[in-house]
C-alpha cells in the first residue's frame, strides 16, 4: 500500500496527476484554479492575457492530489511576447495526465463564428496530445437565456464526450465540484508527489512578483499593464527583526509609462506598493518591507532572451 510523505498509509485508490488548464484568453482559468484550491494563487483581473507563466497549484485531498497548471490564454499572434505566452501554454501538455479545456459562455453566446475561430487554435494540438479532455463551459451565471449554451456545448463535443462537458461558474462555484470529481476519476492511481500542506511548487519570489503585477493591472488603464513586467531583485529574510525585505523592479517599455506608474510626487507607485505589501504580508504571515523601482527597457516585449529570464525563476 502506498504511503504519504509522513509515512502513513494511503487510500489504496489514491489518485495523483497533472492537469493542464487550457483555453482562450480571459476564459476564467485563474479564477477556476483559485476556486479549486480555496486560496488565491493566480492573478485574476477582468483583462485578458493576465497569466504569463504556467502557474502550478496543488490540491491535496484524502483520495487524490491534483497538480493544476494554469496557462496563458492561447490565441493567434505574431508578437514576440504573445507568441512566447502561447508556447508556454502548449508546453504544459508535455507533463500533463489530463487536459481541462475552458471556454467562456458569455463570450460565445451570441458569436458562434468567434467560437469556431477560437476552437480552430486548439483542434489539431488537442487531438494529437492523446490525453483525456474535460471541457468546462464557464461563466454560465452571465448567460440568462440558457438555450444559448446548447450551440457552445455542441461545438465543444468535438473535443470531449457529452459526459465530459460541464457547465460551471468558477466565480460562483456552480458545477465546480462535479467538474473536479470528473477530473479526479481520469487521473492515474498513484501516491502524492508533494506534502499535503504545499499549495504550489513555485518559488515565493515568483508569487511575490505576481502580486505586484496584479496591483499594476488594477491600477493602470488600457494597454499599459501589458507593457510592464516585474522582477524581484532582492529578497532578504531578517529573523532578528521578524520581517522580510523585498525589492521589486518594474520594467516598462517607454519613459512616459514610467512617469504614469510613479505618478505625481510618487503617489501612484506608493499606493501600488502599499496594496502589494499588505497582500504579501498575508501570504508570508509576517511584516514585509517592500521597495519598488521602475526601469525603462525599450522593446522588452520583443526580447526573447529577456522574456526567458523573467520566467518563474525570475518572475515574468
Amino acid at each position: 500500500m502506498p504511503e504519504s510523505h509522513d509515512g502513513s498509509a494511503l487510500n489504496p485508490g489514491h489518485r495523483c496527476g497533472i492537469v493542464a488548464i487550457l483555453g482562450p484568453p480571459n476564459a476564467g482559468k485563474s479564477t477556476l484554479l483559485n476556486r479549486f484550491l480555496g486560496e488565491k494563487l493566480a492573478i485574476v483581473t477582468p483583462k485578458p492575457q493576465t497569466t504569463r507563466n504556467r502557474i502550478s497549484g496543488i490540491l491535496s485531498q484524502e483520495d487524490a492530489q491534483i497538480i493544476f497548471l494554469d496557462t496563458p490564454g492561447i490565441h493567434h499572434s505574431t508578437q514576440t511576447l504573445n507568441a512566447f505566452l502561447v508556447e508556454t501554454a502548449w508546453q504544459a501538455l508535455e507533463s500533463a495526465d489530463c487536459i481541462l479545456f475552458l471556454l467562456d459562455a458569455s463570450k460565445y453566446r451570441s458569436s458562434l463564428h468567434r467560437l469556431q475561430r477560437d476552437l480552430a487554435n486548439f483542434r489539431q494540438r488537442l487531438s494529437s496530445a492523446s490525453l483525456p479532455v474535460v471541457v468546462a463551459i464557464n461563466k454560465i451565471d452571465l448567460v440568462r437565456e440558457k438555450p444559448q449554451l446548447l450551440p457552445i456545448m455542441e461545438a465543444a463535443s468535438d473535443f470531449a464526450s457529452e459526459r465530459d462537458i460541464h457547465l460551471v461558474s468558477a466565480r460562483q462555484g456552480l458545477g465546480t465540484q462535479e467538474l473536479l470529481d470528473e477530473i479526479k476519476a481520469l487521473l492515474p492511481q498513484a501516491p502524492p508527489l508533494y506534502p499535503a500542506d504545499q499549495l504550489s511548487n513555485l518559488p515565493l519570489h515568483f508569487l511575490a512578483s505576481e502580486i505586484i503585477r496584479e496591483k499594476l493591472f488594477f491600477s493602470l488603464e488600457q494597454e499599459l499593464p501589458y507593457a510592464t513586467a516585474v522582477s524581484i531583485e532582492r529578497w532578504q529574510e531578517l529573523p532578528e527583526e521578524g520581517r522580510v525585505f523585498i525589492s521589486g523592479l518594474i520594467y516598462v517599455a517607454k519613459s512616459n509609462h514610467k512617469k504614469m506608474i510613479i505618478g505625481r510626487k510618487g503617489q501612484h507607485l506608493k499606493a501600488i506598493g502599499v496594496q502589494a505589501r499588505q497582500e504579501l504580508e498575508r501570504m508570508l504571515e509576517m511584516p514585509v518591507h517592500l521597495e519598488l523601482w521602475v526601469k525603462v527597457k525599450p522593446g522588452w516585449t520583443e526580447d526573447r532572451r529577456f522574456l526567458l529570464q523573467l520566467t518563474p525563476q525570475g518572475g515574468l
